[in-house]
């Protein structure tokens, strides 16, 4: 019996870089409460800087898979999209779209990748050495809600009717929480007084 959980959820960007930390804080914390028995029993989270195609293993035996990026031009909180596979002009670089992932996945396996999705959160700043923002921190509790919905369906037979779905997060940041999760002391909020 294999080990691998249908579900991959794979947070990319770089925490070092303001809101470019949205990917992997979102893995953070599904990965969180999966340890805690709270949600999410059937699924993986991975966290890496990029995509490489390296990651094509990362997919194979899957039942769904979903990455999760920042973005600047995205509508708010978030897009959620289906992704379908894609030769551009990442296919061959060192960092690769989630589209071109999916492509190389077809080329080496010879067979269709997982059914795959993309979450992309609203980011505004991605400076180096910066703090994840106030309006980013808003958008990652958006976000954390609807994977939470995405998780809760092990069947996989709602994820489709969620799509471009943008409920904005009714919570706010205070100190360290964001929507009731409570940000890693990697990316706490500093004061700027």
């Amino acid at each position: 019996m294999s080990s691998t959980k249908p579900v991959l959820i794979f947070g990319y960007g770089n925490p070092g870089r303001g809101d470019d930390a949205l990917g992997p804080e979102l893995a953070a914390a599904i990965e969180a409460e999966a340890f805690a028995g709270v949600e999410c029993p059937l699924v993986e989270t991975q966290t890496d800087m990029q995509l490489q195609a390296e990651h094509v293993m990362d997919l194979a035996g899957r039942e769904r898979v979903l990455f999760v990026d920042a973005d600047m031009s995205c509508a708010e909180p978030y897009t959620f999209e289906i992704l379908e596979p894609e030769k551009d002009g990442s296919y061959t670089s060192h960092a690769m779209t989630p589209g071109a992932l999916l492509h190389a996945y077809r080329r080496v396996y010879g067979s269709e990748a997982p059914p795959s999705y993309v979450l992309r959160i609203r980011g505004y700043n991605f400076e180096l050495g910066d703090p994840m923002g106030d309006q980013a921190c808003l958008n990652l509790a958006a976000a954390i809600e609807l994977v939470r919905k995405l998780c809760a369906d092990v069947s996989g037979k709602d994820w489709n009717r969620l799509l471009s779905s943008t409920d904005k997060a009714q919570s706010h940041c205070q100190s360290r929480a964001c929507g009731g999760y409570t940000l890693p002391t990697s990316i706490e909020k500093t004061s700027q007084d």
